[in-house]
């Protein structure tokens, strides 16, 4: 009978946890994220399959972990010899390192997943606002400050792929930052994509404070609509239709030109919003980009890249730079486009809620929604919204590209 008791011991994962506690700290990470996701409502769609990626893959035994490897791409399989993964085919990863490994180096490594979702964000994006307001946009470009000003202290401490990769965790934009590091540093994926997915459901929390912290009250209760009155826009559209069909197409073409390595995000973003505004013609097409892939892509990526958060990759120093350094990349994105808007209001007669600026991150329509919250707390007829999506949808144009050149230059 002891016998017995002792193979059904031998059997759970107990005895490891016993052996390495240390597995405790992630499935409390865990259950942080998911409390995030499920109770908070922060960025559900991807917070939550990440958080389900971290805890089943610190489970001894489970083989649910994504295995890393060195950066000649060795890695260990469970018998202890190595071998290199490029030279494995996927049924070979997945019969000796699980599936989670299959659905990671078939997906994720090979960099699929980030321009599919980027081509369902686009079919989701209406880009309307945008370019009713073409002159905000320019915000979207500011409030990528922080990209680069991180990207010159962490260069002290990481190497210069390393700081690029840690860096786009300022564009708050998940795929770009998952795809950037694939290119420049694919054994820190775990850490960045956890710091820039937790980043991105925490804009309720980190815009207001960045905003209190830089905002008066007068400047809060800029009104937009007051402002269009006193100084109405001389520009008028008669085809707006049109203009949407040919902003994609003129918008891949210019980028493909100047940052070609920027394509497979930009270009993918602008065909999914193409086959969004040509209508009923492409109505198929949009469909299955907006609902069935996108959702499909969300749910691989969320649960690979939670898989990659095991005990070992996570709990070290290199981590918690990166989850250190990101956060100060976020913030000072939000600064960069508010101090750019400040910057702005000193030179033109029609003022500028620095709101507009704070909004020039990629996280679609959640920053605009909070900075909208902010201002109707000021005053209640203040709505910025539309304002403010000007500034945040051109902030996914500006963080694929400067997701472009940094991997041009480094990669």
């Amino acid at each position: 009978m002891e016998e017995i008791f002792q193979k059904i011991y031998e059997m759970t994962a107990i005895s490891a946890i016993i052996d390495n506690p240390s597995f405790l700290i992630m499935y409390a990470l865990a259950f942080v994220l998911l409390y995030l996701g499920i109770k908070k409502g922060y960025e559900p769609l991807l917070l939550i399959p990440i958080a389900f990626g971290v805890l089943i893959a610190n489970f001894p035994g489970g083989d649910m972990g994504v295995t890393a490897v060195d950066g000649e791409g060795m890695v260990t399989l469970p018998d202890g010899t190595q071998r290199c993964i490029w030279d494995m085919s996927l049924p070979s990863i997945a019969h000796d390192l699980g599936l989670m490994n299959f659905i990671y180096y078939m997906l994720i490594k090979t960099g699929f997943i980030p321009p599919i979702i980027f081509m369902g964000v686009g079919a989701l994006t209406d880009f309307g606002p945008m370019l009713r307001n073409l002159k905000l946009a320019i915000f979207g470009a500011g409030a990528q400050f922080g990209i680069f000003a991180v990207l010159l202290v962490a260069c002290n401490f990481f190497t210069m792929p390393e700081s690029a990769s840690l860096a786009i965790i300022g564009g708050a934009d998940g795929p770009t930052a998952i795809f950037t590091t694939i290119k420049l540093a694919p054994h820190l994926l775990g850490p960045i994509a956890i710091a820039a997915y937790s980043y991105m459901a925490l804009v309720p929390v980190i815009v207001p404070a960045v905003v209190k912290l830089l905002c008066t009250e007068k400047e809060l209760k800029i009104n937009m609509k007051e402002q269009d009155k006193l100084y109405p826009s001389k520009t008028e559209f008669k085809n707006m239709r049109v203009l949407k069909i040919l902003f994609p197409i003129a918008t891949t073409t210019i980028v493909a030109i100047i940052v070609p390595s920027a394509v497979p995000l930009v270009g993918m973003l602008m065909f999914g919003n193409l086959i969004k505004e040509v209508g009923a013609a492409t109505g198929r097409l949009f469909d299955a980009a907006s609902n069935g892939i996108m959702n499909a892509a969300t749910i691989f990526l969320g649960l690979s890249v939670g898989a990659t958060m095991t005990v070992d990759a996570f709990l070290n120093w290199t981590t918690i730079g990166i989850v250190l350094g990101g956060f100060f990349a976020f913030g000072l994105s939000i600064a960069g486009g508010i101090c750019l808007a400040k910057v702005y209001n000193l030179f033109a007669k029609k003022k500028v809620n620095p709101l507009i600026g704070a909004t020039g991150l990629s996280a679609v329509p959640m920053a605009s929604r909070v900075a909208n919250d902010i201002a109707l707390k000021y005053d209640s007829r203040n709505h910025v919204l539309n304002y403010c999506m000007s500034s945040n949808i051109s902030g996914v144009i500006g963080s694929a590209v400067a997701a472009g050149i940094l991997i041009s230059f480094l990669g």
